[in-house]
């Protein structure tokens, strides 16, 4: 796998033979910050990312000039590859080792702008998601939700689901509750 853009841009990283997250497919990463791109200031962002798998997202956020990013990861081996990738790279990602669902809910007291959400494609409570997200105070009040799924899940009704965008079998869907700061075509 590959950082496909910013300060780190082409830096290869090779994923352990006893992974088991599904990384984000490089043609999905590029769409997912083309979209971004034009949307956000990188510097001035405060990211999570949930279910944070390989990192390769976290990855994508610093080297293009977010200051820090959250990661939550429940599996240690994955866990232990961000922290080492992160200071491999000097790269200031803070890793937490604990269930994505028990850290929203303890987390409340920072608000982040972003939260990238990948959980496994058969995890069952993907679909309330959204809602958990929003009952709470971890979202800033103009945040960005993004969540990766499968074409099986479709969140076009969530009072705060702004667009919807597919690369291959990666479907992203986007949440604020502040629909005129993010808009889609």
């Amino acid at each position: 796998m590959r950082i496909i853009s910013g300060k780190f841009k082409g830096r290869r990283i090779e994923l352990p033979k006893n992974f088991k997250a599904r990384p984000t497919t490089d043609f999905a990463k590029e769409g997912l910050f083309d979209i971004l791109e034009h949307r956000v200031v990188w510097e001035e962002l405060n990211v999570l990312d949930l279910f944070s798998g390989t990192g390769f997202i976290s990855y994508e956020f610093v080297s293009r000039g977010v200051a820090k990013v959250d990661a939550v990861e429940i599996e240690p081996i994955h866990a232990r590859f961000i922290r080492h990738t992160a200071q491999q790279f000097n790269m200031p990602i803070k890793v937490f080792e604990t269930d994505v669902f028990k850290f929203i809910e303890r987390k409340c007291n920072n608000a982040y702008d972003i939260i990238f959400c990948d959980p496994p494609y058969d995890l069952k409570e993907t679909i309330i998601i959204p809602e958990i997200i929003f009952s709470s105070s971890i979202l800033s009040e103009d945040g960005l939700l993004i969540i990766e799924h499968d074409k099986s899940v479709s969140f076009q009704t969530h009072l705060h689901f702004l667009h919807e965008r597919r690369y291959g079998k990666v479907h992203f869907s986007f949440f604020s509750k502040n629909s005129e700061k993010y808009f889609f075509r």
